[in-house]
């Protein structure tokens, strides 16, 4: 019998949310005609009734909250000026992206075909039923000032021009950081600009908001300085023009506490910066040169607090830092415009941010140790996953306490939770061990090349740039399968270790292994001859430094796989059995799983062992890891063998390293709720850590684990990761896909940085020690 449809099914159907309210996924299945007629007709009639009772319930009802239109009309496109809206579209789409990945907002970008301000407006008011959000972009000055005052008044929805205020926010917060750097006070230093465009000008507007006095400024266009004698500025550059009788920017920069660089590159001279007064502050903003390059700014004054637009140096001024979270904030509490009590919070919290403990998922996202606040680090980066919940709840708030916002978000620990559920902080340990990668690729050994998945994989890593492959097999064969899947992998290596070509490096390889194998039941003959399988020569190339990571094991079993690379590269040092780890995404961060597939039943001792392993390899990805050692037992619950072994393996691990954040045993559900250990075990080192890494009693429980929370949870995972091996050999589960195989090439790259940079500092400390010795 079919179920009747009515009313409150369809609004249900259709509701997106709700004041105070964030709905993570604001779509719904359709997979039945039931869910079919709740979607469109007739369901759809229902919200459609509501809305026009009352226009507010669009928000109710309607994706039209979440969703921001990025409008250009392409008249100042980068540094590349009028180019046209269809030669500015590929930067909307951009911008686009950019919003989505950073605060999930959605986005219609919007390419209008007039210079002319009054079509300009006429045609976003015509839209604004469309969007909950404007994002004016790439509008040439000053019909941009003119474009964003008027619809700033006349829609009812935040309107933003994001190349004005994006920089001015993002510059401003470096500003305050730099200047309680240098102990100075912003109503008291001299500011030079160079530039006085849409930018320029929402930057001095906004430092004078900050207590920056107009009287400090001195400004440069293309036609020199702004003084108050010259008859061609306008109201709003001559509120900033000076009395001062400077002509030229060499005068202007003497004895100047900061400059402000938006116009172009290579206009400041060291001799200009050295002219500063002490501790100068430099934004040089233009792109892709600015004013000064950065390592000759740094060489002229050591004192120099720097910042630059560009990614590869310190202290980016990126206007991803802003507008996704602005917008965000403004969205969420539905603001009729973005004031400047809202920007100004967006500074603060941006600034305060800078100074707080960064993360670890930071410092592996730039390769850093331990990024601090301090002259490299003003600003934070733009891979920051705290941005969202830092910044967002800063401008909501402020949206509320200045008046226009329509809802109130009353539960800001509530809402600072679903923003980070919308960044999707599962997939950024993902995205920054990627990142790491192709920042120094490496020689990677695939044995199994004769698999399309394996084929895919090569060209991906390739194309990425996040290693050379080199791939194993008979060549023929790789190459019909290449071409039957138009799969194209530019100066490819394939070796066939069976082929007559590769008799002498056999041979070679076979000798090698005969010495590691001769008394373990290996002759000569069985040693080269060994080295026909691909496993086996694979992980010879490893080992003689021929290649860097070794990836196999999807077509075959765990142990035939892992027996050559034990016999041929071994365990590090000190290691007494290898072990295999999974990381597992999840909302709340990544979390490493161990043992998941070698070790069956370990002892106290063996479990302690893999402990530490593990523990080694999140430190690795610059994580802190924090354990939590699994049983069915709580802190001696139960007194039987299995808990026990548990409790003892932890003890083990503590008298080894004191330091390490590791409690149990312990039920995996209690590792993660911390109000039943506040109540019950509040002596507990989890209480105050949120737990990133799981130790499971025996094999069973480890693999079970995994598995149910890859397939039916359905986390993504990288692993197993082979734990414990002196050079990287990553082993892959059965029916990998292509992508987890990359996610694979990935850690094996990583794998292999890390282990170079420790041969490396091996070898420079024996030098010095040799060095000292000689002394």
């Amino acid at each position: 019998m079919a179920r009747k449809l009515n009313k409150q099914d369809a609004l249900d159907y259709h509701a997106k949310g709700r004041p105070g309210k964030i709905e993570v996924i604001p779509t719904k299945d359709t997979k039945t005609q039931w869910d079919l007629s709740l979607a469109y007709s007739p369901g759809v009639a229902e919200p459609c009734k509501e809305i026009h009772r009352d226009v507010e319930n669009v928000y109710k009802y309607t994706a039209k909250g979440n969703l921001v239109g990025v409008i250009s009309n392409g008249t100042a496109v980068l540094g590349l000026g009028d180019i046209g809206p269809e030669a500015g579209k590929p930067v909307m789409e951009g911008k686009a992206v950019l919003f989505k990945i950073f605060a999930d907002i959605d986005v219609f970008d919007i390419e209008l075909n007039t210079k002319d301000p009054d079509s300009f407006v006429a045609a976003v008011k015509a839209l604004e039923p469309t969007f909950g959000g404007i994002n004016l972009e790439d509008i040439k000055s000053p019909e941009c000032f003119e474009i964003e005052d008027r619809l700033r008044k006349e829609l009812k929805i935040p309107v933003m021009h994001d190349d004005q205020h994006g920089t001015a926010i993002i510059s401003a917060a470096a500003l305050l950081n730099a200047l309680d750097l240098v102990k100075k006070k912003i109503d008291k230093i001299k500011i030079v600009v160079n530039g006085a465009g849409a930018a320029a000008m929402a930057c001095v507007r906004l430092y004078a908001a900050l207590g920056a006095k107009p009287e400090n400024f001195i400004l440069f266009d293309k036609d020199g300085v702004l003084n108050k004698s010259r008859t061609d500025l306008t109201e709003r550059h001559m509120q900033f023009a000076t009395t001062s009788k400077v002509s030229t920017l060499t005068e202007a920069m003497k004895g100047a506490d900061v400059f402000l660089g938006l116009s172009v590159g290579n206009v400041v001279t060291p001799e200009m910066v050295k002219s500063m007064a002490k501790n100068p502050i430099v934004f040089a903003m233009a792109n892709p040169d600015p004013e000064i390059a950065y390592d000759t700014a740094i060489a002229s004054r050591p004192d120099i607090i720097m910042a630059t637009g560009r990614s590869d140096y310190p202290n980016q001024v990126n206007n991803v830092l802003g507008f996704p979270y602005i917008f965000r904030g403004a969205l969420d509490v539905r603001a009729t415009q973005i004031n400047e009590a809202m920007k100004l919070a967006a500074v603060r919290a941006l600034a305060e941010l800078a100074k707080s403990p960064v993360p670890d998922i930071v410092n592996l996202a730039y390769n850093e140790r331990n990024i601090v606040f301090g002259p490299k680090y003003i600003i934070p980066k733009p891979l920051d996953p705290r941005l969202l919940s830092t910044v967002a709840p800063a401008v909501a708030k402020a949206a509320m306490e200045s008046g226009v916002a329509h809802n109130a978000i009353t539960d800001w620990e509530a809402y600072k939770q679903e923003l980070n559920n919308r960044l999707g902080l599962d997939n950024q340990l993902f995205r920054v061990i990627g990142t790491k990668a192709r920042r120094d690729p490496r020689k990677v050994v695939f044995a199994e090349a004769d698999n399309v998945k394996i084929l895919k994989a090569a060209q991906v890593v390739n194309d990425e740039n996040i290693a050379f492959p080199i791939l194993l097999g008979n060549e023929a064969r790789i190459r019909q399968i290449m071409l039957e899947n138009s799969i194209e992998i530019d100066d490819v290596v394939i070796i066939d270790p069976k082929s007559d070509e590769m008799q002498a490096k056999r041979h070679q390889f076979g000798d090698l292994f005969f010495e590691k194998r001769k008394r373990k039941g290996f002759n000569l003959y069985e040693a080269r001859k060994i080295m026909r399988e691909r496993n086996y020569f694979g992980c010879m190339m490893v080992e003689t430094g021929e290649a860097d990571a070794l990836i196999s094991g999807l077509t075959r079993k765990y142990p035939d796989t892992i027996r050559p690379a034990l016999q041929v590269i071994g365990m590090e040092d000190g290691v007494k059995r290898v072990a295999g780890m999974y990381i597992i995404n999840t909302k709340r961060g990544p979390l490493f799983l161990a043992d998941t597939t070698v070790n069956f039943n370990p002892t106290a001792e063996e479990l302690a062992d893999i402990t530490l392993m593990v523990a080694k390899e999140v430190r690795h990805f610059n994580i802190t890891p924090r354990i939590a050692m699994l049983s069915y037992s709580n802190f001696g619950s139960s007194q039987t063998p299995e808990a026990q072994l548990v409790a003892k393996a932890r003890e083990i691990v503590k008298q080894r390293d004191p330091r390490l954040v590791v409690d149990g045993e312990i039920q995996a559900a209690m590792a993660f709720n911390k109000e039943i250990l506040k109540d019950n075990y509040p002596f507990t080192e989890l209480m105050n850590e949120e737990v990133n890494t799981l130790i499971f009693p025996n094999l069973t429980a480890g693999n079970v684990a995994y598995n149910l929370l890859q397939e039916v949870a359905g986390f993504d995972a990288i692993g197993p990761v082979l734990l414990g091996m002196k050079k990287p050999v990553h082993i892959l589960q059965l029916g990998s896909t292509v992508r987890q195989i990359v996610n694979m090439v990935n850690i094996a790259v990583v794998d292999a940085q890390e282990k170079c940079r420790k041969v490396a500092e091996c070898k420079e400390e024996k030098a010095r020690a040799d060095k000292k010795k000689k002394k």
